[in-house]
């Protein structure tokens, strides 16, 4: 799988750090690493598995303390969607992204994107750009909604 338009949606800048909340790692986790290290910055990565987590559990992250969420193959799994939206909300800095990808044919992208507006995340977008996902980007703006 070619990565390389995935990656354009990214700016990291140094000391960014993401966090990628997922089943397993696998190539877009290694991209992902692979270009946020080289800006000194720092990829986290929460696993939903058998070892670690288990779908009625949230992940747990810093407050403001992401540049990024990449939420991959969980959201639709989770049994409380709504709490994994908070946390990554919590978790964003301000004028921070996140992003929502599962297999093409999962989501209700349309119902995704007036979830993530309902949550404070502004401006939701489906960006066609990784074989066989569905992928809604949106931001967590300064002031807005929650105001963290």
């Amino acid at each position: 799988m070619s990565l390389d338009k995935f990656l354009q949606l990214f700016n990291p800048l140094p000391g960014n750090h993401y966090l990628q909340v997922c089943l397993e790692k696998d190539d877009i986790t290694t991209a992902l690493a692979s270009m946020i290290e080289s800006v000194d910055g720092v990829l986290n990565v929460a696993l939903y598995n058998d070892d670690n987590l288990n779908f009625s559990q949230p992940f747990r992250a810093m407050p403001r303390d992401h540049d990024m969420v990449i939420l991959k193959d969980i959201f639709h799994k989770h049994e409380n969607p709504k709490m994994i939206l908070k946390l990554a909300y919590l978790t964003l800095a301000n004028t921070a992204h996140v992003i929502i990808m599962e297999k093409k044919g999962i989501m209700d992208i349309e119902a995704i994107k007036a979830l993530l507006e309902e949550f404070e995340f502004r401006a939701p977008n489906e960006i066609d750009i990784v074989d066989g996902y569905d992928l809604v980007m949106a931001k967590k703006m300064h002031m807005w909604g929650n105001g963290l």
